[in-house]
Protein backbone atom coordinates (compact mmCIF):
# COMPACT_ATOMS: atom_id res chain seq x y z
CA UNK A 1 0.00 0.00 0.00
CA UNK A 2 2.79 2.52 0.32
CA UNK A 3 4.52 1.80 -2.96
CA UNK A 4 0.53 3.56 -3.87
CA UNK A 5 1.66 6.67 -2.59
CA UNK A 6 5.71 6.52 -2.68
CA UNK A 7 5.55 9.08 -5.01
CA UNK A 8 3.24 11.63 -3.66
CA UNK A 9 5.52 11.37 0.22
CA UNK A 10 8.40 12.01 -2.43
CA UNK A 11 7.06 15.02 -4.01
CA UNK A 12 6.33 16.02 -0.29
CA UNK A 13 9.31 15.85 0.95
CA UNK A 14 10.90 17.92 -1.71
CA UNK A 15 8.90 20.69 -1.41
CA UNK A 16 9.51 20.74 2.46
CA UNK A 17 12.98 20.87 1.64
CA UNK A 18 12.53 23.37 -1.26
CA UNK A 19 10.08 25.40 1.66
CA UNK A 20 12.29 25.14 4.90
CA UNK A 21 15.70 25.18 3.40
CA UNK A 22 16.31 28.27 1.95
CA UNK A 23 14.72 30.14 5.22
CA UNK A 24 16.39 27.59 7.74
CA UNK A 25 19.75 28.95 5.66
CA UNK A 26 18.79 32.50 5.96
CA UNK A 27 18.37 32.34 9.57
CA UNK A 28 21.11 30.24 10.59
CA UNK A 29 24.09 32.60 7.93
CA UNK A 30 22.71 35.40 7.76
CA UNK A 31 23.05 38.92 9.32
CA UNK A 32 20.86 40.15 12.25
CA UNK A 33 20.97 43.54 13.03
CA UNK A 34 17.66 44.65 14.42
CA UNK A 35 17.15 48.05 14.82
CA UNK A 36 13.71 50.58 15.56
CA UNK A 37 13.18 51.04 11.88
CA UNK A 38 13.66 47.49 11.03
CA UNK A 39 11.30 46.36 13.84
CA UNK A 40 8.58 48.77 13.25
CA UNK A 41 5.25 48.20 11.70
CA UNK A 42 5.00 48.97 8.13
CA UNK A 43 2.18 49.06 6.36
CA UNK A 44 1.57 50.29 2.56
CA UNK A 45 4.46 52.27 2.15
CA UNK A 46 3.91 54.74 5.06
CA UNK A 47 3.99 54.39 9.17
CA UNK A 48 0.78 52.91 10.98
CA UNK A 49 -1.39 55.46 11.73
CA UNK A 50 -4.48 53.74 14.03
CA UNK A 51 -4.67 51.11 15.85
CA UNK A 52 -4.46 47.13 14.31
CA UNK A 53 -7.50 46.32 16.57
CA UNK A 54 -10.15 48.89 14.66
CA UNK A 55 -13.63 47.59 13.67
CA UNK A 56 -14.65 46.72 10.19
CA UNK A 57 -17.68 47.70 8.31
CA UNK A 58 -19.92 44.53 7.77
CA UNK A 59 -20.32 45.13 4.05
CA UNK A 60 -16.67 43.97 4.22
CA UNK A 61 -17.43 40.86 5.57
CA UNK A 62 -20.64 40.17 3.35
CA UNK A 63 -18.80 40.99 0.04
CA UNK A 64 -16.06 38.62 1.45
CA UNK A 65 -18.49 36.11 1.94
CA UNK A 66 -20.36 36.78 -1.66
CA UNK A 67 -17.03 36.38 -3.35
CA UNK A 68 -16.33 33.29 -1.67
CA UNK A 69 -19.89 31.16 -2.60
CA UNK A 70 -19.71 33.00 -6.26
CA UNK A 71 -16.08 31.89 -6.75
CA UNK A 72 -16.53 28.15 -5.75
CA UNK A 73 -18.46 27.50 -8.51
CA UNK A 74 -15.30 27.60 -10.89
CA UNK A 75 -14.12 24.55 -7.86
CA UNK A 76 -17.40 22.48 -9.95
CA UNK A 77 -16.79 23.97 -13.42
CA UNK A 78 -13.18 22.36 -13.90
CA UNK A 79 -13.61 18.82 -12.67
CA UNK A 80 -17.00 18.93 -14.72
CA UNK A 81 -15.53 20.51 -18.00
CA UNK A 82 -12.80 17.56 -17.49
CA UNK A 83 -15.63 14.58 -17.34
CA UNK A 84 -18.01 15.78 -19.22
CA UNK A 85 -17.65 13.31 -22.15
CA UNK A 86 -18.17 10.91 -20.01
CA UNK A 87 -21.67 11.82 -17.73
CA UNK A 88 -23.35 13.19 -20.92
CA UNK A 89 -26.03 15.06 -21.33
CA UNK A 90 -27.17 14.36 -17.82
CA UNK A 91 -24.20 15.89 -16.19
CA UNK A 92 -24.62 18.67 -19.04
CA UNK A 93 -28.01 19.89 -17.48
CA UNK A 94 -27.13 18.96 -13.92
CA UNK A 95 -24.45 21.70 -14.53
CA UNK A 96 -27.27 23.83 -15.70
CA UNK A 97 -29.04 23.79 -12.90
CA UNK A 98 -26.41 24.51 -10.84
CA UNK A 99 -25.80 27.40 -12.03
CA UNK A 100 -28.72 28.52 -12.36
CA UNK A 101 -29.52 28.54 -8.73
CA UNK A 102 -25.96 30.74 -8.75
CA UNK A 103 -27.13 33.16 -11.28
CA UNK A 104 -30.50 33.44 -9.26
CA UNK A 105 -28.89 34.20 -6.37
CA UNK A 106 -26.21 36.56 -7.62
CA UNK A 107 -29.02 38.48 -9.46
CA UNK A 108 -31.17 38.68 -6.29
CA UNK A 109 -27.87 40.14 -4.27
CA UNK A 110 -27.13 42.26 -6.95
CA UNK A 111 -31.20 44.16 -6.80
CA UNK A 112 -30.77 43.83 -3.24
CA UNK A 113 -27.44 46.57 -3.53
CA UNK A 114 -25.36 43.61 -1.92
CA UNK A 115 -22.74 43.86 -4.21
CA UNK A 116 -22.16 48.10 -4.17
CA UNK A 117 -20.28 50.01 -2.44
CA UNK A 118 -20.63 53.53 -0.80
Amino acid sequence: MLAEYLHVLLFLAVALVIGFLPRMLGMVMGPRRPDAEKDSPYECGFDAFESARIKFDVRYYLVAILFIIFDLEIAFLFPWAVVLPEIGIAGFLAMLVFLGILVVGFIYEWQKGALEWE
